[in-house]
């Protein structure tokens, strides 16, 4: 099921939050609403954890990870290395990263078995997060975007890439990720989709201005009502299928 929801004033929820399928790390932020949301969502399965990067918010934008470990960038600070070492499960690893480009969030997608990086990062980085992430590691680009964090989303289920994307670059990607993959918008029409959504294997959290299309693109692509609900979200998906076909038969 994916949740709508906001940080302050912003829908840009990637931004401030970070989610993977053992953790879920927000940014400290000046209400404690949002926070709670994901807390009401998850806290009976993973932990979320409060955290700042470097003393700053945007936690989804610095920092990579899986349910292996955590990359935060080297302007975090021992204490904030501390804290998320004493809060995360003890089978995840946090490890600094000395890497020019210190927005990991936008430079890297990944899931617990595969990761697209930026062109240009460091080959010391590729080799530590194919090391602390236990990953494959691929340097790619997203419809010709070198912000492959930015413009794609990926779970062990699907993922959604940017809009502009071939369908010659979906079909390299999806036999590299070995998950199936479509072009999609999040925030009604925003082609930055890991800044507008964060996901993992049975739950979404999506910007407010989300539309409900977008939503059951979301939902059906990374198999998350069927995660739920079983036969039943099966069901629905598939209802959804035949509301858009009834819908484009009345256009045409």
């Amino acid at each position: 099921m994916a949740t709508r929801t906001s940080f302050e004033n912003s829908n840009e929820i990637g931004v401030f939050a970070a989610l993977t399928n053992a953790y879920c790390l927000t940014g400290v932020g000046g209400s404690e609403n949002f926070f709670s949301v994901f807390e009401s969502e998850l806290a009976d399965h993973i932990p979320v954890i409060h955290a700042t990067i470097g003393g700053c918010r945007f936690v989804g934008r610095t920092t990579v990870g899986n349910r292996r470990g955590l990359l935060v960038p080297s302007t975090a600070t021992d204490q904030e290395l501390q804290h998320l070492r004493n809060s995360l499960p003890d089978s995840v690893v946090v490890q600094r990263i000395e890497e020019r480009l210190s927005a990991l969030g936008n430079i890297v997608s990944c899931n617990d078995h595969v990761a697209l990086v930026h062109p240009d990062v460091d080959r010391e980085t590729e080799d530590v997060i194919s090391d602390v992430l236990g990953v494959e590691v691929f340097r790619q680009t997203v419809a010709g975007q070198a912000l492959v964090g930015s413009y794609s989303k990926f779970t062990n289920q699907g993922g959604m890439v940017h809009p502009r994307t071939t369908l010659e670059d979906m079909e390299e990607l999806s036999s590299l990720l070995q998950v199936p993959l479509v072009a999609g918008t999040v925030n009604r029409g925003s082609d930055v989709l890991g800044g507008g959504m964060v996901v993992n294997d049975w739950t979404a959290f999506v910007g407010l201005d989300t539309t409900s299309t977008e939503i059951s693109v979301i939902e059906s692509i990374f198999k998350l009502s069927s995660a739920r609900q079983g036969d039943a979200g099966r069901g629905q998906s598939s209802i959804v299928t035949d509301m858009r076909s009834s819908l484009i038969d009345q256009l045409s």
